[in-house]
């Protein structure tokens, strides 16, 4: 869940929590950059849906055999505060989201990053700063999504009580995704988390605001191999290698629908993102 201001999780922790656990968990909040449509004379740092620029020698992207990807979102890394954030987000140049979105075989073809063929379902494009680009007609067959501006601001993340990370703070001998008995699990303090923003968003950088629980794991057990056990203990440790890159939510007023009410995730390496290689990075949805 993604939440509004540092002041309003100040004053939440601090009515449901003992003073100590508080000041303890806000420590464990992450900055991110929340998007959303742009209004008045807010700064445009990128879209939802319209046409993606491009450079003239990069091609479309393509799932072989499936046909063109959707584009889905841009951003332009020099607009955005990415010294905020507690990742190596690049501070120069465009990067640009597709995604299979099943326009073309009434969603037969299902992306899932446990199925390494079908990675090649969503990419991510990034353009140098300075590289000379034009507007991108949408392949014939595809119904681009509606532009919508998208404006940029800095918010607070937080994840469940029974996430790892938050786990191996307040009680790290509790069986991984498990409630676990502490303030943090109690039912006032769950509830009063969800009530202050229950919808995942779109988002660059920050905690993933998952909706059918830990992205970080899915991409995790992808990572080391098909056929893993959901329990195995390295799955833990993994899931630490991987930070959020970008998240796109369904949204309206883009007429866009990830299944039902779902959100797409992109996830990479700390390091990979350091040295702009995008095509490591790890795709996952999730719907409700």
């Amino acid at each position: 869940m993604t939440q509004n201001s540092s002041g309003v999780l100040h004053a939440l922790a601090h009515e449901h929590l003992p003073s100590d656990v508080a000041e303890r968990w806000l420590g464990l909040l992450r900055p991110g950059i929340r998007l959303a449509p742009a209004g008045g004379d807010e700064a445009v740092v990128g879209q939802l849906g319209g046409e993606p620029r491009l450079p003239d020698d990069v091609e479309w992207p393509e799932w072989e055999g499936h046909g063109p990807l959707s584009f889905v979102a841009s951003v332009d890394c020099a607009a955005l505060p990415a010294e905020v954030l507690d990742v190596p987000f690049p501070a120069a140049g465009t990067l640009a989201f597709f995604y299979f979105d099943g326009q073309l075989d009434d969603g037969d073809a299902v992306v899932d990053v446990d199925d390494v063929p079908s990675r090649a379902g969503a990419r991510v494009l990034y353009v140098p700063a300075g590289v000379q680009v034009t507007a991108r007609d949408t392949p014939e067959e595809l119904d681009a999504y509606p532009h919508v501006p998208l404006a940029a601001r800095v918010e607070l993340t937080v994840t469940e009580p029974t996430h790892p990370q938050v786990q191996r703070v307040f009680a790290p001998g509790a069986q991984p995704f498990q409630n676990y008995e502490h303030p943090l699990c109690a039912d006032a303090f769950v509830e009063a988390l969800w009530e202050c923003d229950a919808e995942a968003g779109h988002q660059l950088g920050g905690t993933p605001q998952s909706v059918q629980g830990p992205v970080e794991l899915e991409v995790a057990r992808a990572a080391l191999g098909q056929g893993l056990d959901w329990h195995d203990p390295r799955l833990i440790d993994e899931m630490d290698e991987w930070v959020l890159l970008a998240q796109f939510d369904t949204d309206e007023a883009a007429d866009m629908m990830w299944g039902d009410d779902g959100c797409l995730y992109w996830l990479i390496r700390p390091a990979d993102l350091a040295e702009l290689r995008f095509d490591r990075a790890l795709f996952t949805w999730q719907c409700c």
